[in-house]
Order: structure tokens, then C-alpha cells, then sequence
């Protein structure tokens, strides 16, 4: 082992820093941060790339199994000062480790039948929720169009949960995004307060679901790609939920239909 990294001029500290805070800094090196023992796990379980793995004294045990795993199949592994880790981490309460992934693109499968598009989604909490109930909810493959927020941010990498190690996450202008629902025939429903009720929409034909802002709705490209609008039946005044729970809803909604149908 080599010695403890305990200045923040430390190139490695510098990168993770740069890579944390924006987004073109993650295109350039082709790389992004994974905070906490958890998602460290993941990406471990996940085969993806790491570039390095930073870790301080309160590493669970767990963690530094995991990271000794890694080590021993030659990633770089090093030891920081407690307060060179507090002031790299984006969390209140630092869990120890901070890994630099490499991105590793995800092909979208043969024929897919269950495609999400998150247009204008420009919380980073709410983004995370919508991939990890994409991935939870078996779509095939998600498209980031030009006026969503980066998918690789660290606040939508945590809120994720693991979803990004498991699920093609494609960053798209509108015209490939259009041109990947004309090639598979996907039918493009779009979320919208004055759309047709879910419940009431055949969603076992195969689908693109465009989820647009709570603030903004859809963007125009959004309503001019979509084939029909569909809506959440929602009790007496409540105005909207919010994207990532409207979102969930509606994928859950698929997988039920599906269910139902194959069962």
C-alpha cells in the first residue's frame, strides 16, 4: 500500500472533484463518481470499469472486502485523510468511499417494447426515482433528449440506486430519438393532465412513455413526436404529482397490463 492521500491538490482529489461538479467534465473524461458503500457495491457486482476507488477509515468492513477484491485485480485502491473524503463528498454524512467509473454504453436490445423518455425532467432527485423505477419496472432502454438534466450527475447516480449499471441510458437529440420509435414501431404516449386515462389505454402494444416536467409539461418535440396523451385518474383537486411518482405510476401500469395478459 502506498501512503495516505492527504492534500485536496492530490490530481486524483482534483478529478473527482472536477467530475462532481459538471457535466462536461464527465463527456471529456468519460467517466463519473459513485458515492457510498451501496452503490460502491453495485458497481462492483456490475462489471463496469472502475478507474479508482478512494476510501477512509470508516469504510465498513464490507466495503474494504470489496475494495481489497478490487485491488487484488490490479484497480487502483488508495487510503484518504477523513476530512480530504468530507470535502469530496456531496452527502452530509460521507460513507467512506468514492469510486471514478468509466461509462460503459449499454446497447438497447433487439425490438424493444418498453422505451422511457424523461423530457425536461430537470430535478436530479426526480430523474434518479424514474430510472430506478425504469429499471425496476423492465424498460429496455432509456432516452435522454437535449433538455433533461444529466443522467450521470452525482444527485441522480445516488437516487438511482444501481439502476444506471443495469440500464441503457442513451443520450439523444429528438431526430434519433425519433428515429429509434419509427424503426422499432413503438407507439409514443406522452403524460399529460388532459390525456386519455391509463387505465383505459392499451399499453401491452409496445411503447415509448415520454414523461414530461411537473413545471414545464412536455416540450414541443416531446408533443410532436407522441401518437396520444395519457393520464393518472387522480381524486378530486389534486393538481399533478410530481414527474418521478407520475412516471412510476405509469410504468407500473404497463408491467400490470402485461401481466395480466401473459398470466
Amino acid at each position: 500500500m502506498g501512503g495516505m492521500i492527504t492534500s485536496n491538490q492530490n490530481p486524483k482529489i482534483k478529478l473527482v472533484r472536477a467530475l462532481l461538479g459538471r457535466a462536461k467534465e464527465r463527456r471529456e473524461a468519460g467517466a463519473f463518481v459513485v458515492e457510498g458503500v451501496r452503490l460502491f457495491e453495485e458497481v462492483v457486482k456490475s462489471n463496469w470499469k472502475i478507474q479508482f476507488v478512494l476510501f477512509d477509515e470508516t469504510l465498513s468492513e464490507r466495503g474494504k472486502s470489496h475494495a481489497e477484491g478490487l485491488r487484488s485485480k490490479g484497480v487502483e485502491v488508495e487510503e484518504v485523510s477523513p476530512s480530504v473524503m468530507k470535502s469530496l463528498s456531496e452527502t452530509e454524512a460521507p460513507q467512506g468511499v468514492v469510486a471514478v467509473v468509466k461509462f460503459t454504453d449499454l446497447p438497447i436490445p433487439e425490438s424493444p417494447n418498453f422505451v422511457l423518455v424523461p423530457d425536461q425532467i430537470r430535478d436530479p432527485g426526480n430523474l434518479g426515482t424514474l430510472l430506478r423505477s425504469a429499471a425496476a419496472a423492465g424498460v429496455q432502454a432509456v432516452l435522454i433528449p437535449p433538455e433533461t438534466t444529466d443522467a450521470f450527475a452525482p444527485k441522480v447516480v445516488r437516487s438511482g440506486m444501481g439502476a444506471h449499471f443495469r440500464l441503457p441510458i442513451c443520450v439523444m437529440s429528438w431526430e434519433e430519438i425519433g428515429r429509434v420509435v419509427k424503426l422499432e414501431g413503438l407507439k409514443v404516449l406522452i403524460a399529460d393532465m388532459d390525456g386519455q386515462s391509463c387505465w383505459e389505454t392499451d399499453l401491452r402494444q409496445p411503447v415509448a412513455l415520454i414523461i414530461g416536467s411537473e413545471a414545464d409539461g412536455a416540450s414541443e418535440s416531446a408533443l410532436g413526436l407522441a401518437n396520444e396523451k395519457i393520464s393518472i385518474p387522480m381524486a378530486g383537486e389534486v393538481e399533478s404529482l410530481n414527474a418521478g411518482v407520475a412516471g412510476s405510476v405509469l410504468m407500473f401500469e404497463v408491467v400490470r397490463q402485461r401481466l395480466a395478459v401473459s398470466g
